[in-house]
């Protein structure tokens, strides 16, 4: 993307002078004669060449010209000096090249930029992201490494040296980590606080602050010293969304010794990083404490599936098919997906550990990589493809990493649980050579470190283009930023800019403008979208978001779910609550916590009785299925496809976990038995597909292909 295009012009107000001096001193300019004038002075080669000396480029030039020649023209009347200058040009008395200090004048007004442009260099140079924290740099750190695979121990050491000092601060990936630890250290007898996006809980009470906290890595205080931090799952510092948090704690904590946890991969880029700190890593290597094997045979079938057995899933669809299918064979199934509460995913996990529960069968999603202790047997691949998003903000469909694939692989076979043996395998037989070769490798050494415009960053910029709207600033900032990128990478702004985009209208402060669109909320769930909108409106006005705006807007009190859809809008409902966070203006925080356990333990009894919402859901669909298929996909920004397998609908929707197989088969049958019914129906027509072999797939109800008829 061209720069200057990045630079909005600024509307120039017409000269507010009443009296028309410039008239009364040179005479009346006539408007013919000074378009004449104004075009002769934007063809001169003289003067673009001026114009690229104080930087305007061939686009700015062209904006700039437009407005200066609009000024000129429509204002009853001008600037007294420029007036006499147009005059004196009109009457040969001057040189056209004299218009050029009014117009760079009128340029400057309309891209405010090109009076600060080396200002706004020097404000996003991130080469040296170290020296943003100066406290950090001012004490001597110690930086301790643990580095080993899942199940290797890695943490437990970490964290039994956070128990053991004065004070401490957990940074972990998500809020089921940092809850855990919250409760592990509680119950150890060491008080701990819990600092999520959403809540703080205290471990003491709530005038007295513990000395330990666990937190959710963007919530990480820099300006707190402590005597130990613990960063978990370092190897998340690549990440193209989040890296930046990672990279933030680990630059910025003020601590006399940090203990990083994570792939051995991450080592070679925290020594590159601690050598622009001048400090060292120490590194402890542990080995996985458990047997972990990889399987000849796939499963086959789902009539294979035996106690113990974690199916992992991509997709909410196949989540949804394959323990419906599960629980068709009298097997009992405990459900795990991102979307759902802490306290959903704590309760399925705690059914699925237990020896004396039923439920002996688990079906979830990548969400059980990080953060849930979980006694599996076997894990299975349902698929090997999974969508993710790209550092240009794009969705891809590809093969799962390695490092995912390790990560997840190894949840089977836990220390010192009933299954220390662990297992995998893939549902595919396609699929089980793949999946080997995958779990043979190592994952690829990290090479950079995500970063972020901090709002600090972003409020000089805006001081600097007060008229920049905040996504605008972010592009700007992305855009002439210097990074060193032998050690970092900007982490993609899309979301950020989406909720920035989506509140422009709203009169905020820019701080809490920056604040209210770093909310972690799922962009693709209009109830979500509609509910940020209206707590900014809400927050704007300086009105307190009450327990009764909440109530009244998120349909209190809550019934069980129906439906897969009741249950969706559930989970819906409780990341709105996640927002309930500015705690000035949010006056009832702990009704709200009240209401969101609430909701929590409707949502659990929702999933576990997931098979009976799909049944009710198949029921009030009244077989439309394809058009609610198809709203779907019309809410979802297609993810971007491997060339190989762009263009073909079917493989898309598969991909994407809108269409599973089994679907797939049902809407095959649905239209054979469709187009026998039109046969015996149409005795003078026969209806006749246009396929060829690549075309075939598309014959499922969704996107069909014209068909050609041919009469008898």
């Amino acid at each position: 993307m061209n720069l200057s295009a990045l630079f909005k012009p600024v509307q120039v107000q017409a000269n507010t002078d009443v009296d028309d001096v410039g008239s009364e001193l040179s005479g009346k300019l006539e408007k013919a004669e000074l378009l004449k004038v104004l075009n002769k002075f934007t063809q001169r080669r003289e003067i673009k060449s001026l114009c690229s000396e104080n930087g305007l480029d061939a686009y700015l030039q062209q904006q700039a010209f437009g407005s200066f020649r609009r000024y000129c023209i429509e204002a009853e009347n001008l600037p007294v000096d420029l007036h006499i200058t147009f005059s004196d040009i009109t009457q040969g008395a001057g040189h056209i090249d004299d218009i050029f200090p009014y117009f760079l004048r009128h340029a400057k007004t309309v891209f405010p930029h090109l009076d600060c442009m080396d200002d706004l260099k020097k404000i996003s140079d991130l080469r040296q992201p170290a020296n943003w924290y100066s406290n950090a740099r001012a004490i001597t750190r110690k930086i301790v490494f643990h580095a080993g695979p899942t199940n290797s121990g890695k943490t437990y050491h970490a964290m039994e040296r956070y128990l053991s000092a004065k004070s401490g601060v957990y940074c972990g990936p998500l809020k089921l980590l940092a809850t855990e630890v919250y409760n592990k250290a509680n119950e150890r007898g060491t008080p701990c606080d819990l600092v999520t996006g959403e809540e703080r809980k205290f471990g003491i009470s709530e005038g007295s602050p513990a000395n330990h906290v666990a937190c959710t890595v963007e919530m990480t205080s820099v300006n707190t010293p402590y005597e130990v931090a613990v960063i978990d799952e370092i190897q998340q510092i690549r990440d193209p969304q989040r890296g930046w948090a990672w990279t933030r704690a680990f630059l910025g904590l003020i601590a006399d010794e940090v203990h990083v946890c994570g792939e051995p991969g991450a080592l070679n880029l925290l020594q590159k990083i601690c050598e622009t700190t001048g400090e060292t890593v120490e590194v402890r290597r542990y080995d996985r404490l458990t047997e972990l094997t990889v399987e000849n045979t796939a499963l086959g079938s789902l009539d294979n599936v035996v106690s113990g057995d974690c199916i992992v899933c991509f997709s909410k669809h196949d989540i949804y098919t394959v323990s419906r299918e599960i629980e068709a064979r009298g097997k009992e199934v405990a459900v795990i997906y991102g979307g759902l509460p802490p306290g959903t995913k704590l309760a399925q996990a705690a059914k699925f550990n237990d020896p004396t529960n039923s439920c002996k069968v688990m079906v979830a999603t990548d969400a059980i990589g990080m953060g849930l202790n979980l006694s599996i047997r076997r894990i299975i691949f349902y698929s090997l493809i999974k969508p993710s998003m790209n550092e240009r903000g794009e969705r891809e469909i590809d093969t799962i990493s390695v490092s995912s694939a390790l990560q997840i692989a190894g949840r089977a076979g836990r220390f010192r649980t009933q299954w220390e043996h662990g297992y995998v395998t893939a549902f595919k037989t396609e699929d089980l050579q793949t999946l080997q070769q995958i779990l043979a490798q190592t994952p690829e050494p990290l090479k950079q470190a995500g970063l972020h415009p901090t709002a600090d960053q972003i409020e000089l910029y805006a001081y600097h283009l007060p008229s920049s709207s905040l996504s605008n600033l972010m592009d700007i900032f992305v855009n002439l930023c210097t990074v060193d990128d032998s050690l970092y990478f900007m982490c993609n702004i899309e979301d950020f800019k989406f909720l920035a985009e989506m509140i422009q209208h709203v009169p905020l402060p820019l701080r809490a403008r920056y604040v209210f669109c770093c909310a972690p909320i799922n962009r693709k769930m209009p109830f979500v979208c509609s509910m940020f909108l209206k707590v900014a409106r809400q927050y704007s006005r300086n009105e307190p978001i009450t327990f009764d705006f909440i109530k009244k807007n998120c349909g209190w009190p809550f019934k069980l779910p129906k439906t897969i859809l009741d249950l969706v809008h559930l989970e819906a409902v409780f990341d709105v609550m996640d927002l309930y966070r500015f705690m000035d203006l949010f006056p009832e925080a702990a009704y709200v916590r009240d209401a969101q356990k609430e909701l929590d333990e409707i949502i659990q009894q929702g999933v576990f009785q997931i098979t009976r919402l799909l049944k009710n859901t198949e029921a009030s669909q009244d077989g439309e299925t394809s058009s609610y298929l198809m709203r779907r996909i019309t809410h979802m920004k297609e993810p971007r496809l491997p060339s190989s397998s762009r263009g073909r609908l079917t493989e898309r929707l598969l991909a994407q976990g809108l269409l599973t197989p089994g679907m797939l088969n049902e809407l095959r049958k649905e239209w054979d038995a469709q187009q026998v019914g039109n046969s015996n129906s149409q005795s003078n027509e026969m209806s006749e597909p246009v396929v060829n072999s690549d075309d075939e797939d598309n014959f499922s109800g969704i996107g069909r292909k014209t068909r050609k008829k041919r009469r008898k």
